[in-house]
């Protein structure tokens, strides 16, 4: 039985599938469905729930019963989204981590197909998938650190994927800390620092399903201008203050610029808008990386 067991881990090797949950008694129960209906056998699904005040907690304990692959969790105290996420990391004991929102999905074949992608690529650290065609590499293909910059900022844009388009090799994950807990920009900061040190994968899309619906937080960051322009400037002190990025010196300078025009961008729309004060404090923004973002006005 051992030997056995042996065999299947090295020919699947275990994905800890995170499903963190407030107040999704409207979505939840598909979400854990489609994880349960992965054609890949060797599987977890932790769930964490953060003090959720609807039915949620029920609908989780009705999948526990009759699932022994559902791992069930309550925090004492609500954490918020990102440190939730790295809370339910904690428990996780594969080689993978793969994030699925509560209300998102993940398609039969995704889990096989982002182990397969991964397992190809054994120097990797962590994955992308949901992405445009590449014009010049069929799909999956790696990127080194140096690789992971330039296709973002030259040629197609990465970072702005959620953490359902990412999996991650654990160890990779637990070096950098997780993430830091930013609201709505962790996983663009992740995926800068993650980057740093650790090869990328590209995927396909095809293996996830993400909802869209008024409720989610993400609503915000389409709609609202300030918190566009704070990824502007987190990007900005990113390859202004950090010493450890693997690109040359003429590249750091032309991403830096093209940020800039970006930010400079933002702060002109204002001025024209009869906003002086709001311009001058964008602007403010970047010599003042402490400086409240929601404050600007």
């Amino acid at each position: 039985m051992y030997k056995l067991k042996t065999i299947e881990s090295a020919l699947h090797p275990l994905v800890s599938v995170l499903m963190t949950s407030y107040n999704r008694e409207k979505y939840i129960a598909e979400a854990i469905s489609s994880v349960l209906a992965s054609n890949y056998p060797n599987f977890e699904l932790i769930i964490v729930d953060d003090c959720s005040q609807d039915n949620t907690v029920k609908i989780i304990k009705e999948f526990v019963v009759k699932d022994t692959r559902v791992r069930f969790y309550q925090n004492e105290s609500n954490l918020g989204d990102y440190p939730n996420r790295n809370k339910a990391a904690s428990y996780a004991q594969g080689k993978y981590l793969k994030y699925v929102d509560a209300d998102d999905a993940i398609y039969p074949w995704g889990l096989s197909i982002l182990v397969y992608c991964m397992e190809k690529f054994p120097n990797a650290g962590w994955g992308l998938c949901s992405l445009e065609q590449d014009d010049n590499n069929l799909f999956p293909f790696e990127l080194t650190p140096p690789e992971i910059y330039e296709y973002h900022y030259f040629t197609k844009s990465l970072f702005h994927k959620a953490p359902l388009s990412a999996i991650f090799r654990k160890d990779a994950f637990d070096s950098i800390g997780g993430f830091s807990g930013k609201r709505q920009m962790s996983d663009t900061e992740m995926w800068h620092l993650i980057g740093l040190k650790n090869n990328l994968v590209l995927m396909p899309h095809g293996l996830v399903w993400y909802r869209r619906h008024p409720e989610q937080e993400s609503v915000e960051i389409r709609n609202d201008v300030y918190v566009r322009l704070r990824y502007n400037v987190a990007e900005f002190h990113f390859f202004k203050d950090n010493k450890n990025i693997p690109l040359s010196d003429e590249k750091k300078a032309a991403i830096i610029t093209k940020i800039k025009r970006h930010i400079f961008r933002s702060s002109l729309i204002f001025l024209l808008k009869g906003k002086p004060l709001t311009s001058y404090n964008i602007l403010k923004l970047m010599s003042d990386k402490t400086y409240d973002y929601k404050n600007i006005d």
